[in-house]
Parts: structure tokens; sequence; C-alpha cells
């Protein structure tokens, strides 16, 4: 039965391949030079990347702010949330130059206006944080091939488990990229019967199919909304929206238009499909 037995109660009741424009080089933990002062990058998926800066203190490490580089439609963004300054809010600067040297821009903000990445070969990066004018800071960072954050006693996990974790194969966060899928009413409103019970016989059949292949992992219904929304599926080990929409139109009840589709990259914990194997176990009647 799996998860089809969530999208038949629905019917009746209602890699990390990363754009141009994403400084994957970033990728990694960088320390600053003379100091101990660290970034640390993760790809998270085809347009998007989360990091961290932090400092050494004492064996410990005591985080700073958080970063993060996004790509949305044909712009790409980095936002800077520093710890205990604007109530915890992003900002926001948007990349203007890009190639070896990465220039991110806020003209409206006070300080800075400017952060630029300039990428001098495989292990340097230089980077300048400015108003744009003379006001400002640079500094060089070497990349690390031991990690600091792998030898701090304060965040590791002594119940990890490498052989679990590279089976699921997530991040040194325990977490991966998924893409979320959004069911909803689609445009035809036929009343066919033979097509309505076709479409939806074939959607349950293809979901079965997606789950044994490994690429569906979630699947359930949304309750009565003004959206229209009707339930949603978590893809896995889909490398791009594009691959995702196309492994959707193998559903019959998709590709004819009963059901729509909304598609967003997702990241979550990668353990997340282990609970498939108990699933198996807890149904009790079948529909």
């Amino acid at each position: 039965m799996k998860i089809a037995i969530t999208l038949f109660i629905l019917f009746i009741t209602s890699g990390v391949f990363a754009q141009p424009g994403i400084p994957i080089f970033l990728q990694g933990t960088w320390k600053m030079e003379n100091k101990e002062i660290y970034e640390h990058w993760d790809v998270l998926n085809d347009h998007s990347m989360q990091g961290f800066s932090y400092k050494m203190k004492d064996g410990q490490m005591v985080v700073s702010e958080y970063l993060k580089v996004y790509q949305k439609e044909d712009e790409v963004f980095y936002t800077a949330t520093v710890l205990n300054q604007n109530k915890g809010k992003g900002i926001d600067f948007k990349l203007s130059k890009k190639d070896s040297v990465y220039t991110f821009e806020n003209p409206d903000h006070d300080f800075p206006k400017n952060i630029v990445y300039h990428r001098l070969n495989d292990t340097e990066i230089y980077v300048q944080v400015s108003d744009g004018k003379q006001r400002g800071f640079a500094y060089k960072m070497e990349k690390q091939t031991i990690q600091p954050v792998e030898r701090d006693s304060s965040i590791s996990n002594p119940n990890f488990d490498p052989v679990l974790a590279d089976r699921f194969g997530g991040d040194d966060y325990g977490m991966k990229g998924y893409i979320l899928v959004i069911l909803k009413t689609g445009q035809n409103q036929s009343a066919d019967p033979s097509l309505i019970s076709s479409s939806f016989k074939g959607h349950m059949a293809n979901i079965n199919r997606l789950v044994d292949e490994g690429k569906l992992i979630i699947a359930g219904p949304i309750g009565k909304n003004d959206n229209s929304y009707r339930g949603i599926f978590i893809l896995n080990n889909i490398a791009t929206l594009e691959d995702a929409l196309e492994i959707l139109q193998t559903d019959p009840a998709i590709k004819n238009g009963l059901l729509d589709v909304e598609l967003y990259n997702w990241y979550g914990s990668a353990a997340l499909p282990a609970y498939l194997e108990m699933s198996e176990k807890i149904w009790k009647v079948n529909p």
C-alpha cells in the first residue's frame, strides 16, 4: 500500500549541480588569515547555498552570523543574519557581478553596502566589505582541509553513525535537498467518470512506482482551504525542478489536467526516507 492510501483519501475527499549564478567555489570551511575566524558553506541544491561565520574561542565555536545565497528567477541574493542585530532579520544584497569576483550590493543599507568574494585560486579567497567608497575592510581566507567544526566537542554528535549517514547521503548537518510538490485542483473540470476513474487509478499506481524507485517519500492530503490545494509530494533524489516536472508527467491525473502542481526546493533531514519501512507495518485497513 505504501503511501498511496493517503492520496486515495485525497481523491475521494476533495545532486549537487549549481547554477552559474551561485558561487559554488565557497563550499567548505574557510579560515581568515592570522585569525581564528571562519566561514563554512554548503551547497543545498541547484540554486541555493547556506553558511555561517564563527570564531574559535578556547576550543569552542561561537557563531556570529548565518549566511545564505539563493537564486530567485534571474537574480541572485546574498543574505546575512547577524546575531543580536536587526531584530534577527536578514539583510539582502543583490548580485551585480560574477565570475571569479562575486559582488553583492545593497545601496540602501547603512553598512556594509558591498560584499565581495574574489576567488584567487582553489584554496584562497579575498573578501571585501565596504560602503562602496572609502570605509570598509578586507581580508584573505584559506580553505581548510581539516574542518575545525569537526573537532569542536560542543557541537559534535556522540551518536553519529557514519555508515547510516553515508546510506542516507546527508551533509554534515544530516540534511539534504528534496523537492516539495503541492498538488492542486487542475484546469480540467471534466465530469467524465471514465476519465476520472482511469486517471486516478493510474495516479495511485504511479505513486507506488515512484516509491519503489526511491523518488517519492512523502504524500498526503491537505485539508479544505481557499487555495485549491489538494495534497503534497516530497520527491527524493531528483536533481532539478525541471527533472521533477518531467517525472510528474508520468502521473495520469497530472498529465490529464485533473491535478496541477507547484514545485519548490526544500531542505530537510536526510533520514526522512527511513519512515517508509515502518509505514508498511502500521496500516490496518485496506481502503
